[in-house]
């Protein structure tokens, strides 16, 4: 029987956990490609609570079929009642508390890969991707049937353990994003939960980021741009996601620099201009410091663990 994950006291507790999987350490790299779980596999091990956590470089999706429950989601707690869908990209706060009567799928997959298939086939994805959602589904819809058929097929790909299934597991998770998508344009304003002013502020400055993570703005740019100082932007952060808000800015471009390592054939001086970096080796500096390797270290060790993930 595992052990529970360490307890939080409060949605304002500064260190928050980052878990592979929930439960388990974090690995200092990437992590399987993709992973389907029905949602009683997990919760009920913890007394149907999910304490709030973190994935470094994971992405979930979880669509409740039947019982209630909340999702906390950075500062927000809200209500769930099925059907009801949740996205929760990478490095993004989260966690549950269901009712024993819940039922319903969650899929897990690296989102740098994910970003990287989309980038080619349908961009605006990345929006989808990006952006965390928890929704109540209206029963009968013409997007909320397309979901459960999906959930499936990516989990018969996920047993199948044959080849092609990294591919086809991926592509599967892209049109269960489009439906998404789809869900997002269609639904009613009304069913969209509001925010609060934090987390509006919040938000705001994580699209900053997407916005200008290429020009390396300071701290006191991003509070600039959300009429704050940069002491309360500060506060802001640490209070709602337990991270500074250098932190946040630096997790954003190393996830960025490790998407174009791997996925892009830039050299790394390419790479690191792309990034605002002064020069290559400052670039260097910056990635060994956060991820233990140099960037061609990484390259090469990441380009290896894909060959035999598509070798499966």
């Amino acid at each position: 029987m595992p052990q529970s994950p360490p307890q939080l006291p409060g949605k304002r507790q500064r260190r928050i956990p980052n878990y592979a999987m929930y439960g388990d350490n974090a690995p200092a790299g990437g992590s399987n490609m993709f992973n389907f779980e029905w949602i009683p596999e997990r919760s009920s091990l913890y007394g149907w609570e999910i304490d709030p956590h973190e994935h470094q470089s994971l992405f979930q999706i979880l669509y409740m079929t039947h019982g209630q429950g909340h999702a906390l989601l950075d500062d927000e707690r809200r209500p769930l009642h099925a059907p009801a869908l949740v996205v929760v990209p990478a490095r993004r706060v989260h966690g549950f508390e269901f009712n024993p009567q819940v039922n319903g799928v969650v899929v897990t997959a690296a989102q740098k890969p994910l970003e990287a298939m989309v980038k080619i086939v349908m961009p605006q994805l990345l929006h989808t991707l990006r952006k965390p959602l928890a929704i109540n589904l209206p029963q009968q819809g013409r997007y909320t049937a397309g979901l459960m058929p999906l959930y499936l097929s990516i989990e018969r790909e996920w047993r199948l353990a044959a080849m092609g299934q990294v591919a086809a597991g991926l592509s599967l998770i892209t049109a269960l994003l489009v439906q998404v998508a789809r869900l997002s344009e269609t639904l009613e304003p009304a069913v969209w939960p509001a925010l609060s002013r934090r987390s509006l502020q919040l938000e705001k400055f994580r699209s900053l980021i997407d916005e200008h993570l290429r020009r390396r703005w300071t701290v006191a740019q991003y509070a600039e741009q959300l009429g704050i100082s940069a002491g309360q932007l500060s506060r802001l952060t640490r209070e709602s996601v337990g991270k500074s808000s250098i932190d946040m800015i630096n997790e954003r471009v190393l996830f960025e620099a490790q998407r174009e390592l791997v996925y892009t054939n830039g050299s790394i001086k390419q790479i690191a201009d792309s990034l605002g970096f002064e020069d290559e080796s400052y670039f260097g500096r910056f990635f060994r410091k956060h991820m233990g390797v140099s960037p061609h270290a990484y390259r090469v060790q990441e380009l290896e663990r894909l060959s035999r993930y598509r070798a499966r």
